[in-house]
């Protein structure tokens, strides 16, 4: 991360080691810290029977997962209160915020959050299907996270295309809510030594132009106020026809060697400045 130039993380998507914590603290790290409410999106998961998924009922997510959900707030709070480099709470990654019954889920969790630490902002990561047209419970939080995959999920492949989606979401959201944006996931499945000079999806010229595209977004969007890529390494995950041997989203490879966006990233970051 220092040889990046970045200086922040989210504990996607679960509460990280008390000595990651600590190390944090002494190294200057901004952290947005998450509970391990991953998951609660039926038509993510893709074991929704039909085409109407309902997260929020009684035989998914429910009284006793919001229990639950309470709980795990209590006990991240509890215990990272004191970290100087936690800087923001997110109480969820990627719940289906566009469907009925989220907003009856999330209000009582925001309201405990709130209770339990006045002192900071919360939030919680946007997933893409709940644009700012459909999602129904970010009024409740205080700062606007986009969990956002513009030409690798949908327009794979065909940046421009990408780009312009993308520029509508973000205007979007900002004209919605004045108050901070951070994009804290964005990114592409990469395959390390795998170049093309058409920068075809895959290959490591795509995931650096993407990222490119992204940025230039991002810099001009007044609300801007961070950036997350995903991932900082590829890891493993259950097979499947979308995952070659894991996740392969990271800039840098399971054993840490750079990938050509890590370069392009550490250009980016080491060269920001402020402005007023």
């Amino acid at each position: 991360m220092k040889w990046m130039g970045a200086n922040s993380f989210r504990t996607s998507h679960y509460p990280y080691a008390e000595e990651v914590m600590e190390f944090a603290d002494r190294n200057g790290i901004v952290v947005i810290d998450e509970t391990p409410a991953v998951g609660l999106n039926i038509g993510l998961l893709g074991i929704s029977e039909g085409t109407d998924p309902k997260t929020f009922s009684t035989t998914n997510v429910n009284n006793n997962t919001q229990k639950a959900h309470k709980q795990a707030i209590r006990e991240l709070f509890s215990r990272d209160k004191n970290h100087p480099s936690v800087v923001m709470w997110s109480i969820a990654n990627e719940p289906a915020s566009q469907e009925d019954g989220a907003r009856e889920y999330f209000e009582p969790l925001a309201k405990l959050a709130r209770e339990l630490d006045p002192t900071r902002p919360i939030t919680f990561a946007n997933v893409g299907d709940a644009t700012y047209k459909l999602d129904k419970i970010s009024d409740l939080f205080d700062v606007s996270c986009l969990n956002r995959y513009y030409g690798w999920y949908s327009q794979t492949g065909d940046l421009p295309e990408a780009e312009a989606e993308l520029r509508k979401e973000m205007a979007g959201w900002e004209k919605k809510f004045n108050r901070p944006i951070i994009m804290t996931e964005y990114g592409a499945d990469t395959l390390a030594g795998l170049h093309s000079t058409f920068g075809l999806p895959w290959s490591e010229e795509f995931q650096t132009q993407m990222l490119d595209m992204y940025h230039r977004v991002f810099d001009s969007v007044e609300s801007m106020a961070g950036e997350h890529i995903w991932g900082f390494s590829e890891f493993q995950t259950n097979m499947g026809i979308n995952r070659v041997d894991g996740n392969k989203k990271g800039v840098f490879t399971r054993d840490r060697k750079p990938k050509m966006a890590a370069h392009s990233l550490r250009l980016r970051w080491t060269n920001l400045t402020v402005t007023e």
